[in-house]
C-alpha cells in the first residue's frame, strides 16, 4: 500500500468473543459466614475479600462519616500488630492489604500469591477481628478527613456533588449528606465511636469470605479449611446489628434551580438529576443501556450535543448510582460560563427526548455491542470477580446474575428503552445544581424561565478563593 492510498472505508466491529463469568460455589463455616470461592486458572495472583454487610447507609445521623474512617483506621494496629508491623507483615508475603467502606459495605481484601495464601487470610482476619483504632492515629486520620472537607468546598465539582444530593434527597435519608460524613459529624468521631461503627457489623451471619484465582495452585490446605480454622470461630460481636432498609425519600417534587455563587469562575458546574433506583431492579439490563445511549458512551446523546454539536464542553455524562435503597440519577456538564444557559436547554432537551421516541437502531446497536463487548476486560484478573460477586452477596441478587448479563443485555430493544426511560428518568421534578458566576447567569437564568431560581452566596467560600 502507498503512502497516498486513502483508506475509505472505516473498520467495523467484529463480533463479541465467547465469554462465561467463572463458575463459582458457595460453602458455609460452622459459624454461618460464607465462603464463596471463584476458580481462575492460570491467575496466581489471588484475591480474597472479606465482604462486611455493613455500610455507611447504616451510620446514624450523629456519627455520620464513622464507617468510612473505621475503615481506615483498621491498618492503624491490631492486637498483634501495630501499623508498621502489619506492613512488613504483609509486604514479606508480596502481599497487598487493604480495607475500604462504601455506602453499602465494608470489605478487608488482600491481594496474594496463591502459595501465601493461607498466611494472607491470617492477616486478614487479624485486621478485620482484632483491630485497636490506637487514638493518635483516630485523630490524625478524623483531621485528614476534615481537611478534605474544607478543600471540597473550594473545588467546584466536589461542592456541587455534594450540593446535589443534599438538594434532591430528603434529611431523613442517609444519602443526603457524603458517605465520609459532614465536619459536624466527623468532628466528633473518636476511637471508641470507630469501633463502635465496626462492631456493628461484625457479624458472621452477615459476612462472606470471597476468594478467586488459581486455587489449586498453592497446595497444601483448601481455602475453606483454612477459613473454617481462621474465621469459623467467629462471634458476633455484642454491638452487631443488622441493617435495616435504607430510606430514598426524595426533596424535590418539581423542577428548581439552585444557583451557588462563585464570583469569578470561568466555568459552570452543572448537575441535573433527581432520586434513581436500587440495585435490585428487575430492568437493570434495559437501564444500562438507556443510560449508555443517553450519557455513558463518548457518542452518546449528551456528549453528541453538547461536545462535539455545539463545543461547550471537553465531556457530559448521565447515569445512576444504585445502591441498596435507590441512589442518586444525574446528568454531569461543566461549560464555559458564557454558555450556561444554552447548554443546560440543551441538556434537558436531551432528558425529554429519550423519553419521547425509540432510539435508533444505530444507537441502540452501539450501545449493546460496546456493553457486551467491554464485559469480559472487566473481569481478567481476580479483583474485580471478587468485587462483582461481594455485589451479588450485598444486593441479594440471582447466582445467574453475572453469567446471563450478556444475553441480557442483547434481548433490549428500541421499545425496552423507551419504556425504562419514561419510567425512570423525571426532567419535570429533577432538581438543577450549579456552581457558578451568579452575576453573570442568574439574570438569564430568569430570563430562561426554566423554573424557580435560587442564588446562594456563600461567604465563606468566597473568603477562601479570595
Amino acid at each position: 500500500m502507498s503512502e497516498s492510498t486513502v483508506i475509505a472505508t472505516r473498520p467495523t466491529p467484529g463480533q463479541p468473543r465467547p465469554y462465561e463469568f467463572p463458575a463459582f460455589q458457595r460453602h458455609a463455616l460452622s459459624n454461618g459466614l460464607l465462603v464463596i470461592l471463584a476458580p481462575m486458572p492460570g491467575r496466581p495472583l489471588v484475591t480474597a475479600s472479606l465482604v462486611v454487610r455493613n455500610g455507611a447507609a447504616d451510620d446514624p445521623f450523629t456519627v455520620a462519616g464513622a464507617t468510612a474512617l473505621a475503615a481506615r483506621a483498621l491498618s492503624e494496629g491490631t492486637q498483634r500488630y501495630d501499623a508498621v508491623a502489619l506492613v512488613e507483615a504483609t509486604e514479606r508475603l508480596g502481599a497487598g492489604l487493604h480495607a475500604d467502606a462504601g455506602w453499602d459495605a465494608a470489605t478487608v481484601s488482600v491481594e496474594v500469591p496463591v502459595a501465601r495464601l493461607e498466611p494472607a487470610l491470617a492477616l486478614l482476619a487479624e485486621l478485620a477481628a482484632h483491630p485497636t483504632f490506637p487514638p493518635r492515629e483516630v485523630d490524625r486520620l478524623r483531621e485528614e478527613r476534615l481537611n478534605d472537607l474544607l478543600q471540597a468546598r473550594a473545588e467546584p465539582r466536589r461542592r456541587v456533588e455534594e450540593a446535589f444530593i443534599g438538594t434532591i434527597f430528603a434529611s431523613s435519608s442517609a444519602y443526603h449528606r457524603p458517605a465520609g460524613g459532614l465536619a459536624e459529624t466527623v468532628e466528633t468521631l473518636d476511637a471508641d465511636r470507630l469501633a463502635t461503627a465496626w462492631a456493628r457489623g461484625f457479624d458472621p451471619a452477615r459476612m462472606t469470605l470471597i476468594i478467586a484465582g488459581d486455587l489449586d495452585g498453592g497446595g497444601g490446605r483448601g481455602p475453606v479449611e483454612v477459613a473454617e480454622d481462621l474465621l469459623g470461630g467467629w462471634t458476633a460481636a455484642a454491638g452487631a446489628v443488622a441493617g435495616g432498609p435504607v430510606s430514598s425519600e426524595s426533596a424535590v417534587d418539581s423542577l428548581r434551580i439552585k444557583l451557588l455563587d462563585r464570583p469569578g469562575s470561568v466555568q459552570t458546574e452543572i448537575r441535573v438529576g433527581h432520586v434513581g433506583v436500587p440495585r435490585r431492579i428487575d430492568d437493570y439490563a434495559g437501564l444500562s443501556v438507556m443510560s449508555a445511549i443517553l450519557g455513558g458512551l463518548f457518542n452518546s446523546r449528551l456528549n453528541m450535543k453538547l461536545r462535539e454539536e455545539k463545543g461547550y464542553t471537553y465531556g457530559a455524562s448521565a447515569g445512576f448510582d444504585p445502591r441498596r435503597g435507590a441512589g442518586p440519577f444525574a446528568a454531569r456538564v461543566a461549560v464555559n460560563t458564557e454558555v450556561t444557559v444554552p447548554a443546560l436547554v440543551d441538556l434537558l432537551s436531551e432528558l425529554s427526548r429519550i423519553r419521547e421516541a425509540p432510539v435508533t437502531a444505530a444507537e441502540l446497536g452501539a450501545a449493546r455491542d460496546f456493553l457486551v463487548g467491554v464485559f469480559p476486560l472487566r473481569f481478567e484478573t481476580p479483583g474485580p470477580v471478587v468485587g462483582a460477586l461481594g455485589g451479588i452477596v450485598v444486593h441479594d441478587l440471582p447466582d445467574d446474575e453475572l453469567a446471563t448479563y450478556r444475553a441480557r443485555i442483547e434481548a433490549v430493544g428500541a421499545d425496552d428503552v423507551l419504556a425504562i426511560a419514561r419510567a425512570r428518568i423525571h426532567p419535570d421534578r429533577a432538581a438543577i445544581v450549579m456552581v457558578g458566576d451568579a452575576a453573570r447567569i442568574a439574570s438569564e437564568l430568569e430570563a430562561a424561565a426554566i423554573g424557580p431560581l435560587e442564588v446562594i452566596r456563600d461567604d465563606e467560600l468566597a473568603g477562601q478563593e479570595a
